[in-house]
């Protein structure tokens, strides 16, 4: 007898279902089950592969390493699956489901995003929109995420990589460090004159990023050395307005308190460092409907082209 029929369907649909509420109970929630159905339904699913796909104790159930592997082999089928179902039911354009985002940097969902998402779930009515701030872009496929926004350039990898936007990178300070300290005249005078900056951790390196100043062609690296090393925008931002040091930002966000005196920009003369914003998605043939609307909404809202 073959090893797929309506039974492991259906408990291919309670087991992601698991995995997502992190439950039984929570599944059963999901697909208006009872808990001990939905056990059922996981010891057939798991019977019928001979596999344990999760470890379960009184309080928490968690995918064994073979539940792991499984998931990670079977999501990109379902994926595949779901969108030749779709297109055999002529709503291959609908935009419905779950869609999960991966912000590597929440600065971009604070500023940008947060404020226009109502027009794009208003436009969607049948799309839900789950926002996840993660370190690295990791397996997208295998963590069930659709896509991820990150800034700075993306690693070689299968992923497909968009621009959406650049931002001027801006060296800045607060009017109170600057009374006590002095401003310094030029780049190379933080390092001199010791100033004290504050570094930020390159997530993808582990290694506090180079304070660079372009102007055309020129490029100049000046070392830092900085006692306070963040890996938290919110965090850097803070400890610089209040006067603790000199910090290397986006402009994206910083343009308010610039416009009201809160901080000041060091070196107008050298303007031409640039920090883009990606969105990455896992390369497919066909780009499952709410993806692509996604991606659209993410380029209508950076106004890139």
């Amino acid at each position: 007898m073959s090893g797929f029929d309506e039974r492991t369907l259906v408990g291919l649909r309670v087991f992601f279902a698991v995995v997502d509420a992190g439950s039984f109970a929570g599944a059963g929630e999901i697909l208006d089950m009872s808990q001990p159905g939905v056990s059922r339904a996981i010891a057939r699913l798991e019977q019928r592969l001979g596999l344990r796909l999760f470890d379960r104790t009184t309080r928490t159930v968690a995918l064994t390493e073979e539940g792991r592997r499984f998931h990670r082999q079977v999501t990109p089928v379902l994926a595949e699956l779901e969108e030749v179902v779709d297109e055999a039911a002529g709503s291959a354009g609908a935009v419905r489901g779950k869609l999960r985002v991966g912000l590597l940097d929440p600065l971009f969902a604070q500023l940008l995003l947060a404020p226009r998402i109502e027009t794009f779930l208003a436009r969607h009515p049948q799309l839900q929109l789950e926002l996840l701030v993660r370190d690295q872009p990791g397996d997208l496929v295998s963590e069930g995420i659709d896509l991820a926004i990150r800034f700075g350039e993306p690693r070689a990898s299968a992923l497909v990589a968009r621009k959406l936007l650049e931002t001027r990178v801006l060296t800045v300070a607060a009017p109170a460090y600057l009374r006590r300290h002095g401003r310094p005249a030029t780049p190379q005078a933080l390092s001199a004159d010791g100033h004290t900056c504050i570094d930020f951790r390159d997530p993808a390196s582990g290694q506090p990023y180079a304070w660079e100043f372009h102007r055309g062609r020129k490029r100049l690296s000046v070392p830092t050395g900085g006692r306070l090393i963040v890996n938290d925008v919110g965090t850097m931002l803070h400890a610089c307005l209040a006067g603790y040091g000199i910090a290397q930002m986006m402009s994206l966000g910083i343009g308010e308190f610039l416009a009201k005196g809160k901080l000041v920009e060091l070196f107008p003369d050298w303007p031409d460092e640039r920090f883009p914003l990606y969105v990455l998605y896992p390369s497919r043939k066909h780009l499952p409907a709410k993806t692509r609307a996604f991606v659209d909404f993410l380029v209508e809202l950076c106004g890139a082209g």
